[in-house]
């Protein structure tokens, strides 16, 4: 969703983000629980520079930067690469 060129505040944000979720049964813990998760990890992406906090008032709103999200994305590919292929390792039976 932050890779769109609009901008979102938390809350429909993470109502987008659940709705998502739910299609692929993939909601565990409690939506409290989710948006924590979900909060932190925007924080996180705020903090590396990925995306960017508008604040207004007492609203904020955050939009994804295209080019450090195109670097974020790169960067967990190969992360996601590197762990398939520890759990394929992993699962290999080993001679003996």
């Amino acid at each position: 969703m932050l890779s769109s060129k609009a901008s979102f505040e938390f809350k429909p944000l993470f109502e987008i983000i659940l709705l998502n979720l739910r299609e692929r049964n993939a909601t565990n813990g409690g939506e409290e629980l989710l948006r924590l998760r979900a909060y932190e990890k925007l924080q996180g992406l705020v903090h590396q520079g990925a995306v960017k906090r508008t604040v207004i008032g007492i609203t904020k709103k955050y939009k994804g930067v295209p080019k450090r999200m195109v670097v974020l994305r790169t960067k967990m590919k190969a992360l996601r690469a590197a762990c398939k292929q520890r759990a394929r390792a992993k699962a290999t039976p080993r001679p003996n």
